[in-house]
């Protein structure tokens, strides 16, 4: 038995205390906890003659109906994984870049019970613009179609034009379509997103409006696009 085996071990018990209702027939924690041990094995690039560079970002793309099922859990099960995944990494001779990160973004074109997984070798780094942040807020990023943006002020503004700052090709968005404001002193920082006069509007949460608060895990939809705030999942 080798030592990743113990992931699945301990999520399985997971899995039965408290997942196995959620995810009956769909895709299963320690199924990504496997595939993240064999994208190590396969990206593996050789430093040195006992060492290896492997990757240390992964972002997990589910579906719709896998996504909304498993998003709630994924700090619990990243707790359980990325312990094992660095042990697994220590005795197989591999090295990391930076922190583990694994994230999970929705892939509305994956059907029930398939994902995906990509990887990097991502180097640690300091944004500029978060420096100082709160903890509440200087990780906190805008996801959309599964990259992710930094809220950092003074924010940016969203549409379909080529003066966006964060541009996106839909139909449904107009050109300059909404604007995201991060303001307020370092640790108490403000979020917001004010309608620029689209056609067919924000959905906050649910609710249709121009102007919302937001925070971590706010819902929105613009045209056909959907938008997640989130904090990313981050070995610490």
């Amino acid at each position: 038995m080798g030592v990743f085996d113990n992931i699945e071990r301990r999520l399985e018990g997971v899995v039965s205390n408290g997942f196995a209702r959620a995810f009956k027939g769909e895709v299963q924690p320690v199924e990504i906890a496997a595939r993240l041990q064999r994208e190590l094995d396969a990206e593996a690039r050789l430093l040195s003659r006992e060492r290896k560079l492997v990757p240390n970002d992964f972002t997990v793309g589910l579906s719709q109906h896998d996504y909304d099922k498993l998003y709630p859990y994924t700090r619990s099960i990243n707790a359980e994984i990325m312990p094992q995944l660095r042990e697994y990494a220590a005795t197989s001779g591999y090295v990391f870049n930076g922190p583990l990160t694994i994230d999970y973004v929705l892939d509305a074109a994956l059907p029930t019970g398939r994902f995906t997984v990509a990887s990097a070798a991502v180097a640690a780094v300091e944004a500029p613009g978060a420096f100082g942040l709160g903890p509440e807020h200087k990780s906190l990023v805008l996801e959309v179609n599964g990259v992710r943006h930094p809220l950092v002020p003074p924010g940016f503004t969203i549409g379909r034009g080529v003066d966006a700052d964060i541009r996106i090709n839909d139909p449904g968005i107009s050109r300059q379509h909404a604007r995201v404001v991060v303001s307020g002193p370092p640790d108490a920082l403000e979020i917001t997103i004010e309608d620029l006069g689209s056609t067919n509007g924000i959905i906050v949460n649910g609710q249709r409006v121009r102007f919302a608060q937001l925070g971590e895990g706010t819902r929105l939809e613009m045209g056909n696009t959907r938008l997640l705030v989130r904090t990313p999942v981050r070995d610490v």
